[in-house]
């Protein structure tokens, strides 16, 4: 036996014994996507240098994403990306169309192919075979040799109704689900606006009769500020601490462990995330917390770059140091560190970090305006009361967001769940099932397969001969 004739043996062995894996529904048939379509590269000489304004779409490995003035097939198809990021995807084609490089075509034999079933099956990244670890790939012959559970004609159609509908009504949810953080976040804004300006207590000042806090200092206040209420008062950010430190103005040298070092990607509004941290050494450490070393209830403040303007306070039991674009707020008497902080993510600031920093493209605060920060003063006892309310109502807020986690988490595994019953067979009642119910025969996929093998312009082989158009695509 020769070692092409051996290979060829043992690659349709292979084959036969993926095919007995897959228990299929009864009248279902296991068949390879080259039995049902022809799979061709898309025009590989077009690239989207070649897009005009308009005209007949092209599909790119990243879908339909241009036009072209003509087109070179026509019809339903499956648009698979064969190479780049998105590899594996499928994107549906109709109507007259064109695939450009790194795509690959798969066209039905036969008119009686239900293009909308092969592509809900084969429009998952795990049924592929991808290759290659810097640039992932599906070779040709990956894409011929995969295997599809193919069910009889009226099944298909039965099921691909039933699930685009399903499909239909997961996709509005999670648009819904989708809407809900922005919703939250408004939510948020709208409490630290109210928080700031004596809104959120002005039930409680009806009841409580509190002078002012003696911190306040007669300041100039920009016109868009808030007004605010009798017993409050201003004073700058720098008046109400009692160090306001910037971070060296050096890159850590980094280590594997050591002491843990802070970077502006573990801020969040009001949150030190340290779910992923970075160290240096404690030569490194004493270094960077000579001017102040930084203690738990801190506030840290992002000075610089694409996280700019966010505070938040370190949070109890953490030894750190300040890596860089940040600054060390230390809070004095009379004035609680939270308020300060929630004041810093409060909307009234952020609109005046973007006036500082306008459109810049590496936006930064200087520390002499941070320092300079019109900051309201309400009488302490307000102040602690402000924050009880705050933190509250985020705790609402972050229960629905637990909550929303949760439940984007089951809506997206709705969509697997529908497409493995639907190509098991358990999404609609099967060909065999209803016949046996009505005490009539049916139509198996075996015999749609032979009228697919002998549709006009097919080969024996099961292949579609190739026009005109397609010899000169191979040949390029």
């Amino acid at each position: 036996m020769s070692v092409g004739t051996k290979l060829k043996q043992d690659t349709e062995n292979s084959v036969e014994s993926e095919r007995n894996e897959m228990s299929l529904p009864e009248g279902w048939q296991t068949v390879s996507l080259k039995d049902l379509a022809k799979v061709e590269w898309g025009n590989t000489n077009v690239t989207k240098k070649s897009y005009s304004v308009k005209g007949f779409t092209a599909f790119s490995a990243s879908g339909p994403d241009g036009f072209l003035p003509t087109s070179e097939w026509k019809g339903d198809a499956i648009i698979l990306s064969a190479i780049g990021a998105r590899c594996g995807k499928c994107f549906f084609a109709e109507g007259q169309w064109t695939a450009i490089k790194n795509t690959i075509v798969i066209q039905g034999h036969s008119a009686e192919l239900n293009h909308r079933f092969l592509f809900h099956y084969l429009n998952d990244e795990q049924r592929w075979e991808i290759s290659g670890s810097g640039q992932p790939f599906i070779t040709m012959a990956t894409a011929n040799k995969t295997l599809i559970p193919f069910p009889p004609l009226a099944e298909q159609r039965r099921i691909v109704s039933k699930l685009e509908l399903l499909l239909g009504k997961v996709s509005s949810s999670q648009q819904r689900l989708a809407r809900v953080p922005g919703l939250l976040k408004r939510f948020r804004q709208s409490v630290l606006a109210a928080a700031c300006s004596g809104k959120l207590t002005a039930d409680w000042r009806d009841e409580n009769d509190v002078g002012p806090n003696e911190l306040t200092t007669e300041i100039e206040i920009p016109v868009d500020f808030p007004p605010l209420p009798e017993s409050w008062g201003w004073s700058t950010l720098e008046s109400l601490c009692t160090n306001v430190v910037d971070c060296p103005h050096s890159t850590p040298k980094w280590t594997d462990k050591g002491k843990l070092c802070i970077r502006t990607t573990n801020f969040r509004p009001g949150i030190l995330d340290l779910s992923e941290v970075r160290y240096v050494s404690a030569e490194t450490f004493n270094e960077r917390i000579e001017r102040l070393r930084p203690v738990p209830g801190d506030i840290v403040y992002s000075r610089e770059g694409g996280i700019l303007g966010i505070a938040c306070q370190i949070p109890p039991g953490i030894e750190l140091c300040l890596g860089q674009r940040m600054m060390l707020l230390r809070v004095g008497k009379g004035y609680t560190a939270t308020l300060l902080m929630h004041w810093l993510s409060s909307p009234v600031i952020t609109r005046r970090v973007q006036e500082l920093t306008g459109g810049s493209a590496a936006p930064h605060l200087n520390v002499r305006d941070i320092k300079a920060f019109p900051t309201p003063v309400p009488p302490l006892a307000e102040q602690q009361e402000i924050v009880r309310r705050v933190e509250k109502l985020f705790g609402f807020a972050d229960q629905i967001e637990a909550g929303l986690k949760r439940a984007q988490t089951h809506v997206d595994r709705l969509t697997q769940s529908l497409l493995a019953k639907a190509f098991q067979g358990k999404l609609v009642p099967t060909e065999a099932e209803l016949a046996r119910l009505e005490g009539q025969d049916y139509e198996p996929a075996s015999v749609l397969l032979e009228r697919i093998k002998h549709a006009p312009g097919t080969t024996e082989s099961g292949q579609k001969k190739a026009s005109p158009r397609n010899k000169r695509s191979t040949k390029s």
